[in-house]
């Protein structure tokens, strides 16, 4: 049975601007893996990082910039989150909306990574969650 996701791959044009969007905009760590890959942590999971010009196997058979669309929950409160977004210099998409997740009910904010990419950024509504 399956409990949780470790992780997640991104292709991205850039390792750099990926990294510092996500450490600035989101408090993520940057990590450099063994291997010399790059992975940037946050709680208990972490997204790989793939750049676009250098892919190797195993791969998904399209990977691709841009392409991604995922959230990602926060015990902050969505003004802390758009605080932060915007003081790094970013802008929030979209949001507060109301919105479900695999718990429940919640509230999203949507941002941009420098690849496009779509992320969701929510709270549940019950704190218990």
């Amino acid at each position: 049975m399956i409990t949780h996701i470790d992780h997640l791959v991104l292709t991205v044009r850039s390792i750099d601007k990926t990294c510092q969007f996500y450490e600035r905009a989101l408090g993520f760590e940057r990590e450099t893996m063994p291997n010399g890959r790059t992975a940037l942590r946050f709680g208990k999971c972490k997204l790989n990082l793939h750049q676009a010009d250098h892919i190797f196997d195993p791969r998904a058979y399209a990977p691709t910039a841009g392409s991604a669309d995922f959230c990602l929950v926060t015990d902050d409160t969505l003004e802390q989150v758009a605080g932060k977004v915007h003081s790094a210099g970013f802008e929030i998409e979209s949001g507060p909306v109301a919105r479900t997740g695999a718990l429940g009910a919640m509230e999203s904010v949507y941002i941009r990574d420098p690849d496009a990419n779509l992320i969701e950024v929510s709270r549940y509504r019950n704190a218990a969650v």
